[in-house]
């Protein structure tokens, strides 16, 4: 090879290096606005500066797990099945087909806080519909001071029509009791509002994760289908030993 081709390969190989970094970092640049603007946070002082409270909190919108999970590849270098073994972990993990999902992060300096009951505290306005937590990380329940963050889940269905509680609906907006701590009494309820309008879920319906997950619910509504029919067998062959005896019975009155 000659020098001026061996100069050319080098300028080529030097021009795709920073091509592909260039279109990683603004990838990662992409993923990282996502990330932020499905989260938001709060700084709170108590007056006599004897208790800071930040509160961090995000929705777990469509758009917001595929960044995560592509910002969680990127970083471990994954290969296609490392990630989505990672989106079905945390897709089953989030249970967003019956649930809404929330990560809230709290981080108390000075006097501790005592949230004990956490669910009591918390208000989502879907619309014009209030909703209460279904289920939470209870270590939330113990002394907080420091950090510590977990998992809140709103339902996304009403238990008596089986409709979804996020049809039509625009905004979430969430609301702490600012009873929670000295710092937020001051400033009354922490309120956090997100725009799910054009949030799609359906999106995450897409490759093995979906598919591993869709088996999933299956298999669990195949479960409960055969418990639903082992009960009704239950209450039929009550029925038809009653039937028998009352034949039997019949018959016996029909030979007198």
């Amino acid at each position: 090879m000659t020098l001026k081709k061996r100069v050319m390969k080098k300028m080529v190989m030097l021009a795709a290096g920073v091509v592909f970094l260039f279109v990683s970092s603004a990838h990662a640049a992409v993923e990282d606005r996502v990330l932020k603007d499905w989260t938001r946070s709060g700084d709170y002082t108590e007056s006599g500066g004897g208790q800071q409270v930040r509160i961090r909190v995000t929705y777990y919108s469509a758009e917001y797990i595929e960044a995560l999970v592509r910002s969680e590849a990127e970083k471990n270098l994954w290969t296609e099945d490392e990630e989505e073994r990672y989106r079905y972990n945390l897709l089953r993990t989030l249970d967003l087909e019956d649930r809404v999902a929330f990560h809230f992060d709290f981080n108390v300096m000075g006097t501790p806080v005592y949230l004990q009951p956490f669910d009591r505290h918390l208000k989502l306005y879907a619309g014009k519909k209030v909703l209460e937590p279904v289920d939470y990380d209870k270590r939330f329940n113990f002394k907080l001071q420091g950090q510590r963050d977990g998992m809140v889940w709103f339902p996304r269905y009403d238990e008596k029509t089986g409709k979804s509680l996020l049809n039509g609906v625009k905004d979430l907006r969430l609301i702490i009791n600012g009873s929670i701590s000295q710092a937020t009494t001051r400033a009354g309820d922490v309120r956090f509002v997100w725009d799910i309008s054009k949030d799609d879920p359906s999106t995450l319906n897409r490759g093995t994760a979906a598919a591993r997950l869709e088996m999933d619910r299956l298999i669990k509504r195949v479960d409960k289908l055969r418990a639903d029919r082992a009960k009704l067998q239950e209450q039929l062959n009550v029925i038809d030993k009653e039937l028998n005896e009352v034949d039997n019975r019949v018959g016996e009155l029909q030979r007198q």
